[in-house]
């Protein structure tokens, strides 16, 4: 499918439904994460969307970070499961998220915020955090900088 989204609200319209979300951590050599200002709240959070039906996970952080950031990269690991997130999107449509966060390295391309989802493009330190646009993205941060000043592999599967 090529639109998995797009055909399944055409038959569900804005009714609630889970939806699976992959993502990815990119750490600078400052030890700064890579955030996305979204086109579509205008405010920031980690690179990462939709599965499509038939994609893994580790691929749908791929193509995500392909599309928003213009970089190749390699998932390393999966640092966080996130399924406690109700989104209400500003076209009405409701979801379920279900996100599925990798920490990845830059494996090729270039840093290019010229996209349809992308404003803009900034690596942020925990001390410089912007707002982030929903609840889940701003958790799954927070346990990644708890887990990588604690020394722990993982952060949450929840």
């Amino acid at each position: 499918m090529a639109d998995y989204i797009h055909d399944v609200r055409q038959l569900v319209g804005h009714a609630p439904i889970i939806l699976t979300f992959a993502g990815g951590i990119l750490v600078n050599d400052a030890g700064e994460i890579l955030l996305q200002k979204r086109a579509d709240y205008q405010q920031w959070g980690m690179v990462g969307g939709a599965l499509e039906f038939g994609e893994t996970t580790s691929a749908a952080c791929q193509r995500e970070f392909r599309e928003e950031t213009g970089l190749e990269v390699e998932p390393l690991r999966i640092l966080d499961v996130d399924s406690g997130q109700i989104q209400h999107y500003p076209n009405g449509d409701v979801a379920q998220a279900v996100l599925v966060t990798y920490l990845v390295r830059a494996a090729g391309g270039q840093l290019n915020a010229d996209n349809d989802e992308t404003l803009a493009l900034e690596y942020f330190s925990e001390e410089q955090l912007p707002p982030i646009f929903n609840a889940q993205h701003e958790r799954i941060i927070a346990n990644y900088f708890a887990a990588r000043r604690s020394g722990s592999v993982l952060t949450n599967f929840d």
